[in-house]
């Protein structure tokens, strides 16, 4: 292990620490003050589950970056700078880890907290962090700064519900963010803070995902709740542009930049927009929740809770594999973006095949 990494390490094992301690702390508020994710039509769990989890994932980040940061100091190097863009996360990243938790607590309506999302997705592109270059997608390079700060908007508020609505079976949206900000710790490898948040992070949600997982109903088993879901889909979000940003990506690999972050998103994104189609297409509102998720599908075909699980995740890691093989093989993004999506649709349309053949 090298000196630069130990900052890391710090991070995430404080953060473990933090959670490991503060998880039992939440499981038992919430079986005193009965705050539970109660069953429904919609939801797979078939018994109350505590379901504020996700109010750790914050305060463990703070702790593993300030011992991140004293770390570093310790070492001789330097203390860690935050730029504007950063500390705008952190403002957006509180008001959505606030929300969440009001939404969990009092179940808001979908568009109060859409509205929300709009103003924390706003203050990202004030400070000039906005997509201006779409490295070939569409035939598209360069684009007018408005058309950026529009599409950045965008883009934000739908990492942020795709990573929110994919949080519908045990692990599933807490495997799919350790991957996420794993890849980004890499990523950020020169940015020492930013690589620090990202490992600080990880390591809250690894133990998450223990007590998430393996937890039995009644004992410490818990759920993160939008809370902590929607604090994830913001800073994924954040990563994913911010890694499109100079000096990260220098300009002769802005495309490569974009297509890590595409595939590290992909299955999430392409999951929440294909369901609010559907949706659409079928005359329901798109904030009117169903049971047409991939993990839905999943379980449909026979799979258990785990076994969706598992091959979504797989799913993730075969579709990296995949783009990492076709980049060293100097395919152009567009063309690599192409083939996810075709891949997505394949599996799709084979577990709706399945799903039918089932039904008849």
């Amino acid at each position: 292990m090298s000196i630069a990494e130990i900052p890391l390490l710090v991070a995430c094992l404080s953060a473990m620490i933090v959670t490991a301690i503060g998880l039992p702390l939440i499981v038992k508020a919430c079986k005193t003050l009965n705050y539970f994710d109660f069953p429904d039509e919609r939801k797979v769990h078939r018994t109350p589950v505590p379901r504020l989890g996700g109010l750790i994932f914050m305060p463990a980040a703070v702790v593993g970056l300030f011992l991140a940061s004293w770390t570093e100091v310790l070492l001789g190097n330097d203390e860690y700078v935050f730029g504007v863009s950063t500390i705008a996360m952190t403002f957006g990243g509180l008001m959505i880890y606030l929300i969440g938790f009001i939404d969990d607590r009092y179940n808001m309506k979908a568009s109060h907290k859409f509205l929300i999302q709009i103003v924390a997705a706003l203050l990202l592109p004030m400070c000039n962090l906005v997509i201006t270059d779409l490295n070939g997608i569409l035939g598209l390079h360069e684009i007018p700064f408005w058309v950026g700060y529009v599409l950045t908007v965008i883009a934000i508020l739908v990492i942020v519900n795709a990573i929110n609505l994919i949080d519908g079976i045990d692990g599933l949206s807490s495997g799919l963010c350790i991957l996420i900000l794993s890849a980004y710790t890499v990523v950020f490898s020169e940015n020492h803070a930013i690589a620090s948040l990202d490992a600080a992070i990880v390591g809250s949600l690894l133990v998450f995902w223990c007590f998430n997982v393996f937890g039995k109903v009644g004992g410490l088993k818990i759920f993160m709740g939008d809370a902590g879901s929607l604090f994830l889909g913001y800073v994924c979000a954040y990563m994913s542009i911010k890694s499109l940003m100079h000096p990260i990506a220098p300009e002769n690999c802005g495309e490569k930049q974009m297509l890590i972050s595409i595939t590290l998103l992909l299955i999430p994104v392409l999951d929440v927009v294909r369901v609010a189609l559907q949706r659409r297409f079928t005359g329901h509102g798109i904030f009117v929740p169903d049971k047409t998720h991939i993990h839905h599908i999943l379980m449909k075909t026979g799979l258990s809770m785990h076994g969706a699980l598992v091959c979504i995740l797989t799913l993730f890691l075969l579709i990296c594999i995949i783009n990492y093989a076709l980049w060293q093989c100097h395919f152009l993004m567009p063309f690599i973006v192409l083939m996810d999506i075709a891949i997505y649709t394949l599996v799709w349309g084979v577990l709706m095949l399945a799903n039918k053949s089932a039904a008849e």
